[in-house]
């Protein structure tokens, strides 16, 4: 039989366990708002100042593989595995490997743009994604 005092606990940790799950689900929502608004205003620029855009290529996750997708837009770095389209959508041209993908082309589909790019990967290199787009439109028409 479970006492008062432990149905209460219960109830206090459920309670607290579903505000932080609340919080965090508005931390992400304003972050990736903000991404999207740097994101936005990355093409707007980009666009004044003439920048050449390109057709952009899907890499399988091995490297191995380049596949051609139908997106247009910019690389924004230097292993060319993050780019924005011409619409202002963020990608992660990376797919997994495919027969599919080699006769027909990739379909890479857009996400969320973090604030900061690469932030928990494995080799410890993580670049706010404000300055990854000032590097591209400081970089010009140059490869970056």
């Amino acid at each position: 039989m479970v006492s008062e005092e432990g149905s209460d606990w219960r109830e206090v940790r459920r309670r607290a366990v579903l505000a932080h799950a609340a919080a965090d689900e508005r931390r992400r929502h304003a972050e990736q708002a903000e991404a999207a608004a740097l994101v936005s205003a990355f093409v707007v620029e980009a666009r004044r100042r003439g920048l050449a855009t390109t057709r952009l290529v899907a890499r399988s996750h091995d490297g191995r593989a380049r596949y051609r997708t139908r997106l247009r837009g910019w690389y924004i770095d230097r292993a060319r595995t993050r780019a924005v389209d011409v619409a202002g959508r963020f990608h992660l041209l990376t797919v997994p490997r495919a027969l599919r993908a080699r006769l027909l082309g990739a379909d890479p589909q857009p996400g969320p743009a973090p604030l900061v790019v690469g932030e928990g990967g494995r080799d410890g290199e993580s670049v706010p994604l404000r300055i990854l787009l000032q590097r591209r439109l400081d970089a010009g028409d140059a490869r970056l």
